[in-house]
């Protein structure tokens, strides 16, 4: 099997998805065929969510009361509309919006400097910083970095402006070696009042982790320590860019702060209408792309792999190839790939924070990764936790999951093909698990729905050559029983249901073990 490291081409992945699954998906009809299906399951009714709530502690109310003087209420918005244009590529509906400012990018762009005739020196050794500093200056200008490595203290992007190398590996940007640990290597001007209409394209950014040598972690806090951020970004584009080694993520859509005001609330300051495509990344600390209370994201052609989770206590890193984290909405992926990561697409938010909602994956290639999808909200899975009133609506088409392992990153992690915790509405259709015939699963579950899931829809769901595993969906049951669930042209394998599993519907012409 290919390694799929950091060489891999992610412009590949809609091919590789079609040779793996055996499949040449009408992706028109398909998405269409998916969107019915998940506009019947927001309406069924589903099976109640006991709870014995078990209330929070002083500490935890105060902490949330002081996030909400930065916070605001969060609303499940409209879900974005999935389309395929002429070419075939998956695209939001929103797309032609982010066009039409990108054209107003171009046309408010006064001056095209190199910044080379600023100071700068591409050897590797040369402070640039003040060099990019002059030749940004207040924006409206498109700035262009010749072949070479520069050296930078961090550079920070003015509205209206362009930041354009000559490709991943021909032109490098490096931290500093004096930079601090919390530095983000590219980011915006303003975090506070914001920034618009900003593109990046075509190099690689280097984190410089060396610097900080055997640190036992390589983050600071927040939404720092990472190659590019844009943290309340209105109209962003970074297409063609590599990060590399960073303390936290690669890349991360954020808002002005982290906010946990509570389930619920959402950060202001969020970024919107961000696009990133034929990005790449590897050696991070977290996450490789991450994005976080912020609407109208695109991720396309995009390939993570090989974190180091040094973010996170060794044995306990929750590092994410694409990470849809806390506050985030109308997130569409689209044909992106993710390798030896702990999760290779994770939709989710912490307990005191609202959870990603209407989030959309057209075409993702998972490759050993611990659990290759996980969707779940922490801290609302329980029956003494509180009912998530945000984790809802994920649609999914045409996934592969290719042989899940047990990774060091999070030692105690069952692998899976496939884990949906206290979310709401899920569609999955067309997902094709392949497995390594001879290694050692210990019986586990292939995909586990679980932890008061409701409303899941699995459809045209194959595996091959799990000699060791156990069931391939397994429903649990008990007080954190997941119910309302519907599972549609079952191959052979078995399915297991819990104990008190209410509302279950399979067509399958196999038999099922049901454990009462």
């Amino acid at each position: 099997m290919a390694r799929y490291d950091k060489t891999h081409d992610p412009g590949k992945n809609k091919e590789l998805l079609e040779q793996i699954s055996g499949k040449r998906l009408d992706l028109k009809q398909v998405i269409q065929q998916t969107v019915y299906i998940f506009e019947q399951c927001r309406m069924n009714r589903r099976a109640p969510i006991p709870e014995k709530v078990q209330p929070l502690s002083f500490s935890e109310k105060a902490m949330e009361s002081l996030f909400r003087l930065t916070a605001k209420r969060s609303q499940i918005l409209e879900s974005t509309r999935i389309l395929v244009d002429d070419e075939g590529n998956v695209i939001p509906d929103w797309k032609s919006k982010l066009d039409q400012e990108y054209e107003q990018l171009l046309a408010n762009i006064i001056m095209e400097v190199n910044v080379a005739d600023f100071g700068a020196v591409g050897d590797g050794k040369t402070d640039c910083t003040d060099a990019f500093k002059r030749a940004l200056g207040t924006g409206r200008v498109k700035v262009v970095v010749p072949p070479g490595v520069f050296i930078t203290k961090g550079i920070r992007l003015p509205s209206w402006t362009c930041l354009i190398g000559k490709g991943k590996g021909s032109t490098t940007i490096k931290l500093h070696d004096q930079a601090s640990k919390g530095t983000r290597l590219i980011t915006n001007a303003n975090h506070w009042r914001g920034n618009h209409h900003i593109f990046v394209q075509g190099m690689s950014l280097d984190w410089n982790v060396e610097r900080i040598g055997i640190a036992a972690k390589t983050s600071t806090w927040g939404n720092h320590s990472s190659c590019l951020t844009y943290a309340n970004v209105t109209y962003g584009w970074v297409k063609d860019v590599e990060g590399i080694n960073p303390g936290l993520h690669c890349f991360d859509i954020s808002s002005t702060q982290y906010n946990y005001a509570g389930d619920g609330y959402r950060a202001r300051g969020g970024s919107k209408y961000v696009w990133l495509d034929h990005v790449s990344g590897y050696g991070f600390g977290d996450d490789g792309i991450t994005t976080h209370h912020s609407d109208y994201i695109f991720i396309s052609n995009s390939h993570i792999c090989d974190p180091s989770g040094r973010a996170h206590q060794k044995g306990f890193s929750n590092s994410n190839g694409i990470e849809v984290d806390d506050g985030s909405r109308n997130v569409l992926l689209a044909n992106n790939s993710s390798a030896r990561c702990f999760g290779g697409v994770e939709i989710k938010a912490h307990q005191n924070s609202s959870a990603a909602n209407n989030v959309q994956i057209v075409g993702h290639l998972s490759v050993n990764d611990n659990r290759a999808f996980n969707f779940r909200h922490i801290g609302h899975h329980k029956i003494t936790d509180p009912e998530s009133q945000s984790a809802f609506n994920i649609i999914a088409v045409n996934l592969a999951a290719i042989e899940p392992i047990f990774t060091d990153l999070y030692k105690d992690s069952a692998p899976r093909g496939m884990v949906i915790s206290a979310y709401k509405n899920v569609v999955v259709n067309h997902f094709t698990l392949v497995g390594d015939p001879n290694y050692d699963y210990k019986r586990n579950p292939l995909v586990a729905l679980q932890y008061r899931a409701r409303n899941v829809f699995l459809d045209n769901i194959t595996a091959t050559d799990f000699n060791k595993a156990g069931a391939m969906i397994k429903v649990y049951g008990g007080d954190n029983r997941a119910d309302s669930i519907k599972i549609l042209t079952y191959p052979s394998e078995k399915i297991e249901i819990g104990s008190g599993v209410q509302d279950i519907t399979i067509d399958s012409t196999e038999s099922v073990n049901v454990y009462f």
